[in-house]
């Protein structure tokens, strides 16, 4: 197997491998093979380009098209022209599908359901970095840079995934760009000889197949420590540094991942705006099953975490510390004695594709008897899995109170004081003055806390209100102010915005998250779905604690204290607001406008904690789009930034090993041409045929590699000098110093010699002598010059020029082929006159 060859398999092996961390974000992963066969096709499709040998844009350029008509025929068969080419119609519905895909990836959990929209962003997704894979290391012919669209395929796939595997993933695509460099070197030293520090084997190059039982040469043991501690590196570094998390080894919780809880408070990613795209899903999967001796079910919501962190942008969970589970939890706080509740035994399965790290189970809990790795955060009351522990598949016993205060007892509340009242009544500056007085407005006939609380709750289930999951989401002031003036929205914008009204007025306030009771069963057992998924709002009375209230519509069921007329002490039936049509758990499913699949939204705390593992970012899937979208494009504008330097850099390389580059050849030629018509010595006019050639091109290339380097340092060329001439003001103009003086010489004296003399013989060590040109150069400028010289180096220019002579010379040669079709039918017709 040729050197090219086996870059070419190595790329593509690195591309897939790449694509492999791709995997848990779509099931079945069926996917994959269809990508794995693009790829194949376009990287034959590369390979047989570079053999022919086809201009390298061109090669690019014939793997894009090849990849589209792929793509045709996958996803767009039935509109293409013969089933194959990509008419109008067929890029329509490419177009559609890539819509339809980026409208899934914000409204599906993870995994997500491989829909043609999923699929073909997958299967695209992984054609496109594999063609910049191929393009960069195998027909640029270097493997460095192509990290770059490897590390964006990975990181697209850890931002997206919970992050339990996604450090073996990591592995894998390191190992893949790891193969890669191991090849390129290899192809590198191969055209060298043999590899330095070891006698090549008999019959094949050092390190080859005949070489396989000795110990590996030095360059090689050498590249695989470097590669070695830089992975090391790479995964330890981000533990050791105390400004960063605890990297992609964490296993601890702590970590920015977004999983639904972090090393202390939970992560708001997952709670608010991540994957309420559960809820859209056609099927009301089950999540949760449980079986509870509670007298009445109504009141049993399932309760994940409590966002009391506001800071305008968004409400999120305080960072806080947690602690092992002790048997019995501490008494929920401010809660009197006085308080009748009952106790409540409750046993909850979770299903194995619910992964949420945060224990959905009553409010209040007294004792929690649950397997695995938990931890216990006091201030929320919340349950978090640490070192990756989840719910998926477990089953845990929960003793809960089943609060029955009384109305009295709530208007009797004094004022919250101390730090309950400075930490959950704040709110930022940001917010518009408009919510404040909205809520003095709407509770201005109250006398109390309670009251207060009452009427900012019948203000939203009033009728004012009107349910639209299509209203743009988000919990920060914005969307509170907008909420407020279009009075459209779902549980999301009803929750967050009466805390956010009831801390302007002085009343302690965060938001809970967690799910309605779900449907009942004939056996008693009670059965959570995806769309059961809700958000509500706790407000704190001293003596009584944190307290639930239910501003939203059509969902839930407002507790008897909030009623103007409870039935009974402690039921939860219905008021007159239209939270649900039953004082008892329906046994059907229950969807209520607020999270039903007809109504899709962008986002929402309901979804955020349906959604066990995988997050985005704020305001959901559409801030992910455009957050990859900026990543890509600042991918690119990089790629296109270095693209000076990767151009010069591959430049040197091949004048300096020995490979004559098409714009060295041109110049040849035109300097061999010069030098015999002006007779220019006693042997230009007749040159032996053999060895002269490449003495030439060796010489000329070296001196070229001499004039471009002086050129991004500022001295600019001069074509119509003599190598001698040019020397001589490259020396001074450059401050060269005596070894960078003489080098510029010798490579000036060997360009003459090869033209000139009758018998010209190779030279050796130009290469040392231009890198010994190149050290002078760097030595005697100045720092800026340097960078300028490394960065935007100005001999790129000649990448331009190059260029606009392969255009001239392609239409040149489609205009001749036109031409020269066309003759017969000229040659036909009669002449005129």
């Amino acid at each position: 197997m040729s050197g090219q060859a086996r870059l070419t398999l190595c790329a593509t092996a690195a591309s897939m491998m790449a694509a492999c961390s791709l995997l848990p974000l779509a099931s079945p992963v069926g996917w994959i093979f269809r990508a794995l066969l693009c790829v194949c096709l376009q990287a034959a499709v590369g390979a047989a380009g570079r053999r022919v040998p086809l201009a390298r844009p061109l090669t690019v350029l014939a793997q894009a098209l090849v990849s589209l008509l792929v793509l045709t025929v996958m996803f767009a068969t039935h509109q293409a022209l013969g089933g194959i080419v990509p008419g109008p119609a067929a890029l329509r519905q490419l177009g559609t599908l890539v819509t339809d895909g980026m409208n899934d990836v914000s409204n599906f959990a993870i995994p997500a359901p491989v829909t043609p929209g999923i699929r073909i962003l997958l299967v695209g997704g992984v054609l496109v970095v594999a063609l910049a894979v191929d393009a960069t290391a195998v027909t640029y012919n270097s493997a460095a840079p192509a990290g770059l669209p490897l590390l964006a395929l990975y990181s697209v796939a850890a931002g997206l995934s919970d992050g339990g595997t996604q450090w073996l993933y990591f592995l894998v695509a390191a190992a893949g760009y790891l193969l890669l460099l191991l090849a390129e070197g290899r192809d590198r030293l191969s055209r060298w000889g043999r590899v330095f520090g070891a006698s090549p084997a008999p019959g094949g190059w050092a390190g080859g197949p005949a070489s396989a039982g000795r110990a590996p040469s030095a360059p090689v043991r050498t590249g695989r420590r470097i590669g070695a501690m830089a992975l090391g590196i790479a995964l330890i570094a981000p533990a050791v540094l105390p400004s960063l998390g605890d990297g992609l080894l964490d296993t601890t919780g702590h970590g920015s991942g977004t999983g639904g809880g972090g090393g202390r408070g939970g992560s708001a990613v997952n709670l608010v705006a991540a994957l309420q795209d559960n809820l859209n899903q056609p099927d009301d999967h089950e999540v949760l099953t449980y079986r509870t001796n509670a007298s009445d079910v109504t009141g049993m919501y399932l309760r994940i975490a409590a966002l009391d962190k506001f800071d305008g942008a968004e409400w999120s969970p305080s960072d806080q510390d947690t602690e092992t589970i002790p048997n019995v939890l501490p008494q929920p706080q401010g809660q009197s004695a006085e308080v009748k509740y009952k106790p409540v035994t409750t046993t909850v399965k979770a299903d194995d594709s619910y992964r949420q790290e945060l224990l959905p189970m009553p409010f209040p809990a007294l004792s929690v008897q649950a397997p695995g790795n938990w931890k216990f955060q006091p201030e929320g009351r919340m349950v978090i899995g640490r070192g990756g522990q989840t719910v998926s598949g477990e089953q845990y016993t929960v003793t809960s109170m089943q609060l029955q205060p009384t109305a009295a007892q709530l208007a009797a509340a004094p004022p919250a004081t101390g730090r309950i009242a400075a930490q959950y009544t704040k709110v930022p500056g940001s917010l518009p003055p408009v919510v404040k007085q909205t809520a003095l407005s709407v509770t201005k006939s109250a006398v109390n806390d309670y009251q207060r609380a009452l009427l900012l709750q019948q203000y939203f289930t009033s009728g004012q209100f009107v349910y639209n999951t299509q209203a743009k989401a988000g919990t920060g002031v914005d969307a509170i102010a907008r909420f407020l003036q279009t009075k459209e929205g779902f549980c999301v914008h009803f929750a967050f915005t009466m805390a956010a009204m009831a801390r302007t007025l002085n009343i302690p306030a965060r938001v809970a998250i967690g799910f309605t009771p779900g449907t009942q069963d004939a056996s008693g057992e009670m059965s959570v779905g995806l769309k059961d998924a809700h958000a509500w709002p706790e407000l704190y009375f001293e003596g009584i604690g944190w307290t639930r209230f239910e501003p939203t519509p059509y969902r839930g069921s407002a507790p008897s204290y909030t009623q103007d007329a409870p039935t009974t002490p402690g039921s939860d039936t219905p008021d007159t607001a239209p939270h649900g049509t039953e004082s008892t758990p329906t046994t059907g499913p229950t969807t209520g406008p607020s999270c039903a699949p007809e109504n899709r939204a962008p986002t929402g705390a309901c979804a955020g904690v349906a959604a066990g593992g995988g997050g985005g970012p704020h305001d959901g899937g559409s801030h992910l789009l455009r957050n990859s979208l900026i990543g890509g494009g600042a991918l690119v504008f990089l790629l296109l930034l270095a693209e000076p330097l990767f151009w010069r850099t591959r430049m040197r390389a091949s004048r300096l090993g020995g490979r004559q580059t098409m714009a060295d050849g041109a110049a040849l030629k035109a300097w061999r041409s010069a030098v015999e018509e002006s007779g220019g010595g006693p042997g230009a006019a007749a040159r032996p045929p053999g060895g002269r050639p490449r003495a030439e091109g060796l010489a000329l290339s070296a001196w070229r590699e001499v004039v471009d380097s002086a050129w991004d340092y500022g001295i600019l060329p001069d074509e119509s000098e003599t190598p001698r001439k040019a020397a001589a003001r490259l020396i001074k103009e450059g401050g060269l110093n005596e070894e960078a003086a003489r080098a510029t010489s010798a490579v000036a004296t060997a360009v003459e010699q090869t033209l000139y003399a009758p018998e010209p013989r190779p030279v050796p060590g130009l290469a040392a002598e231009v890198h010994r040109v190149r050290a002078g150069l760097r030595e005697s400028a100045s720092r800026a010059t340097r960078l300028r010289a490394l960065l935007l180096p100005r001999s790129s220019a000649r990448l331009v020029w190059s260029l606009s002579a392969r255009w001239t010379a392609a239409t040149d040669r489609l205009t001749l082929a036109g031409q020269r079709a066309t003759a017969p039918l000229r040659r036909g017709l009669p002449s005129r006159g």
